[in-house]
């Protein structure tokens, strides 16, 4: 896997990838993340381009920013 500090290249060189079951579709723009389970570091990426770059989060940052959304601590 080609990558840099925090980053792959190619996130298509991943497997694992999957959306939130809240992401639909159908929205306009497509502003989804996905999230590969299964590696070291928590890789995400921009669902419109799925052989574009992913940015790698340690898991306890990754589960620390997913546990902030819950608890509504980023404006909509």
């Amino acid at each position: 896997m080609a990558s840099g500090k925090g980053a792959v290249a190619n996130s298509s060189t991943l497997a694992g990838w999957y959306k939130s079951s809240y992401s639909s579709g159908d929205t306009p723009q497509g502003e989804c993340l996905e999230v590969a389970a299964g590696h070291p570091h928590v890789p995400v990426r921009d669902s419109k381009r799925p052989t574009g770059p992913a940015l790698t989060f340690a898991p306890g940052s990754w589960a620390a920013f997913v546990a902030a959304v819950r608890r509504g601590e980023f404006g909509a």
